[in-house]
């Protein structure tokens, strides 16, 4: 048994008819009726029942038909291995960021990535940070782009930059003309907050812990509204329900003229959050994920701080 055998009889049973399959092949029909008939001969079955034009399959012939794709889809993966060890920006990435950065950090990440190695395309998903860390972990993902903390993950890190944290509020609001505010000014204030699952809450209820108490059930009171993304949050401010905190990286333009929006700076310390990327140690492209690093910092973020590429202890 050969792969070519193998690959006469994946054709023959999608052409159904041996002449088309031949040519799919690039070989004559009688090099490959010979070669099925013996791997029919060889396994003692009969694998295409032969009749008039038409060419069909014997129930036992698509199951070994079945097996031998996923043989030939085997043999293309340990090439595709090879090629990556010769070359390891060949061949698909698989990326995850949490919802909050993908937004902004990626539009012009893949724009960076096709310009400087278009033979490695993205395969990208948003999720929260708990759930790309057990796909990192599953080897569902190479690698993920999150904020941290991160919990216990074990896997090799690499920083990328330190994002600011604005106030956002509409322009109908007094504080709209400050040229900063301070995070316990905060607690006097409806806030709107992401929902339980996203880091980027559990940072904001960092910088001002008061909301935490408002957050929390059965407290008799409720001064804080939950969305399920930023933009959300962001209209739902617009429309004057209350103020929320956003990552730089949102804000294009902090003094937007026509927009329905006010951003504000926080006072010094400014709170903030660091981007990283974490790939597992098991890994072996580290070219790809050096890429991606490059790709990132070659993003102009606004408002963010591009940090030196340096590894990190997991």
């Amino acid at each position: 048994m050969t792969l070519t055998e193998l690959k006469y009889i994946v054709a023959v049973a999608r052409a159904r008819h041996f002449g088309h399959a031949a040519e799919s092949c690039f070989v004559a029909q009688p090099t490959l009726s010979v070669a099925i008939k013996k791997l029919e001969d060889e396994l003692g079955v009969v694998l295409f029942e032969r009749g008039g034009s038409e060419v069909s399959v014997t129930p036992l012939g698509a199951q070994i038909v079945a097996q031998a794709e996923r043989v030939l889809e085997q043999t293309a993966a340990i090439k595709e291995l090879a090629k990556q060890n010769k070359d390891p920006l060949a061949g698909a990435l698989r990326l995850g960021v949490i919802y909050t950065i993908g937004p902004y950090l990626l539009p012009p990440l893949v724009k960076n990535l096709i310009d400087n190695v278009p033979q490695m395309p993205l395969v990208l998903q948003e999720n929260f940070t708990v759930r790309l860390l057990e796909l990192l972990r599953q080897g569902e993902l190479d690698a993920a782009i999150m904020a941290l903390p991160l919990p216990d993950h074990g896997m090799s890190m690499q920083t990328l930059y330190d994002e600011p944290f604005v106030v956002a509020m509409p322009k109908s609001h007094p504080w709209a003309k400050r040229t900063e505010i301070s995070a316990a000014d905060l607690k006097t204030e409806t806030m709107l907050l992401l929902g339980n699952g996203h880091c980027f809450r559990d940072q904001v209820l960092e910088v001002c812990p008061e909301m935490a108490r408002f957050s929390s059930p059965g407290n008799g009171m409720q001064r804080t509204f939950e969305g399920s993304s930023l933009e959300t949050i962001r209209h739902m401010v617009a429309s004057g329900i209350g103020l929320t905190v956003l990552p730089r990286a949102s804000v294009p333009d902090m003094h937007e003229p026509n927009g329905m929006l006010a951003f504000v700076p926080f006072m010094a310390p400014v709170p903030d959050r660091r981007v990283v990327i974490v790939w597992r140690k098991s890994f072996t492209r580290r070219a790809a994920i050096d890429a991606v690093c490059a790709a990132v910092a070659a993003c102009a973020l606004p408002g963010v701080h591009m940090l030196p590429l340096e590894d990190l202890a997991a």
